[in-house]
């Protein structure tokens, strides 16, 4: 049975007090038990910064991009009321700062006061100051970006810009960087084929390191006849519009890539272009780490920019002449460039003038007649014949006396061929397109390095430590290489001179810079130059 409760037991209810607020809500005075604590305002979207700040207005400071909606309070901070004279700090240095806010602070400081250049005006006399973003080395730097972790090699012009020469076009890379046009693929027609082809031999694909093979010389010629000297080209005129090698178009198709300097002479003859290259010019010669962090330096050695170019060239032709075999195909015409009175026999060589039409959204319609090579042929496993490009990757920095190449090209074939993407990125995507204007089914490239000589009396040597092989348009992917956008900046070059007048003129690469420039020359421009290498060499018969 449950205990009754009295009345004097149960809990007391206090009704509390209420306060009527007539014009608002909430207490309309202080509370007694909060009347002696201070109160300082605050909003909700306040920062929160140090707990305690004993220097008063470092959190002021720090934080005056984002001011409080109701200021800095000073309900907390202490004021000594009696003035005592003797009283003075333990520590009077100033706040140590973070090395983050030194380094900012420093650079802020030094921002806004660099030294400002004069230069000398040379009409008044005076000196007068350069704006700091007129100042033309800012500018030069803002061209270079990108290359400043090249060494500091001096690289030299391949044709000198003589004085009566009139500029005409100035393109940047960066204006042609994303330019594209559709590869007319399958409307391409094959005019002429000429030449003879030898047959890859396949033993060449069993080299290793451990079975390496000497790199033997050979006595074929090699012509490298230009645009304008090509009798069958000469013949072909009335096909088309634009006519070219397929080095020369590789070299303007693939430019933003290119590091060094080249030139291409531009012939505007009625409604017809022609490119062409210079007799006397370093234009067939291969670059060695074109696109390498540190190029190759130093005027003598057998390092040097122009022995390892030459020493690049003459590896190409030795290797792709000697993994060849005895079994020709001939096609019905002959070499056209082939002398009776040579004494030596040509090296195996097939011409294809393919017939190539350059179409462009809103742009006339033009055709390109294009003179492309290829090395050799081969067969497949079911009888097809294939069409190949040969070239050769060389190794030339023996660190220490030691070929990486020899250690690592067996198990770690891949990390080499990235390393030469990256040193030859401007060289192998020559050597690619040229691959695909012709045609080509296969490209297949060799590794030869160095073979350092027994005594100081040899001359240095070279051994192939093996082969690898790709199809042209894959191998163009793995390269970064897109071949719409090296169609729509051959569209463009083509498109500036189409609106040039009949004349000579000058496609120049400026070494080290992203800028092609066209100049209208004279004439007889580089003729003097040919009659004059003539003359010595009648006179050296004589």
């Amino acid at each position: 049975m449950p205990s009754i409760i009295s009345d004097d037991e149960k809990p007391e209810f206090v009704t509390p007090g209420v306060v009527n607020n007539p014009v608002g809500w909430g207490p309309i005075s202080i509370p007694e038990q909060f009347r002696d604590i201070p109160y300082q305002p605050f909003s909700k979207s306040d920062n929160l910064g140090q707990i305690t700040d004993w220097t008063g207005n470092l959190l002021e400071r720090r934080y005056k991009n984002y001011n409080q909606q109701f200021g800095t309070g000073q309900h907390y901070s202490y004021f000594h009321e009696e003035d005592e004279s003797s009283f003075q700090l333990v520590d009077s240095s100033k706040p140590q700062r973070s090395l983050y806010q030194r380094s900012r602070a420093r650079y802020q400081r030094t921002r806004h006061q660099r030294p400002t250049q004069r230069v000398q005006d040379p009409k008044t006399g005076r000196m007068t100051v350069i704006p700091k973003y007129n100042n033309p080395m800012r500018r030069n730097n803002w061209n270079n970006r990108g290359h400043d972790n090249k060494s500091q090699v001096k690289l030299k012009s391949s044709v000198e810009v003589r004085k009566d020469w009139e500029l005409q076009v100035e393109i940047e890379f960066s204006q042609i960087a994303k330019k594209y046009l559709s590869y007319p693929e399958k409307d391409i027609v094959n005019l002429v084929e000429c030449g003879t082809l030898e047959h890859y031999d396949k033993r060449y694909d069993r080299i290793t390191t451990k079975a390496e093979r000497p790199l033997a010389m050979t006595n074929r010629l090699f012509h490298y006849v230009s645009t304008t000297d090509d009798p069958i080209i000469r013949e072909l005129a009335k096909e088309g519009h634009v006519f070219a090698t397929d080095s020369i178009l590789a070299t303007i198709m693939t430019c933003p890539r290119s590091y060094y300097s080249w030139d291409i002479i531009i012939q505007r003859v009625g409604s017809r272009l022609f490119f062409d290259k210079r007799d006397d010019s370093d234009f067939d010669l291969l670059t060695v780490n074109e696109t390498a962090n540190e190029l190759p330096g130093g005027e003598g050695g057998s390092n040097s920019l122009q022995k390892l170019s030459l020493e690049a060239t003459y590896i190409n032709q030795n290797f792709s002449q000697q993994c060849l075999k005895r079994e020709q195909k001939t096609f019905k015409r002959s070499n056209p460039f082939v002398n009776e009175e040579d004494d030596n026999e040509p090296s195996s060589v097939a011409y294809r003038y393919r017939k190539i039409p350059l179409l462009g959204p809103g742009a006339e319609p033009l055709t390109l007649i294009c003179r492309t090579e290829v090395d050799a042929v081969t067969t497949s496993a079911n009888g097809e014949e294939k069409f190949m490009n040969i070239k050769a990757l060389n190794e030339w920095d023996l660190k220490g006396g030691a070929s990486e190449w020899r250690q690592k090209l067996d198990t770690q074939r891949g990390d080499i061929l990235t390393t030469e993407m990256k040193n030859n990125k401007c060289k192998l995507a020559k050597w690619t397109v040229s691959s695909i204007l012709a045609g080509s089914d296969l490209l297949k490239f060799g590794y030869v390095t160095r073979s350092m000589p027994r005594s100081s009396g040899e001359s240095i040597g070279h051994s192939i430590l093996g082969t690898q092989e790709f199809i042209p348009k894959q191998f163009a992917a793995q390269i970064s290489l897109d071949m719409n956008n090296a169609w729509g900046i051959l569209r463009v070059i083509v498109d500036r001179c189409m609106q040039l007048k009949d004349g000579k003129y000058v496609l120049y690469k400026e070494p080290g810079k992203g800028i092609l420039r066209i100049y209208k020359v004279p004439l007889n421009t580089f003729e003097e130059d040919n009659d004059d290498s003539d003359d010595e060499e009648e006179e050296e018969e004589k």
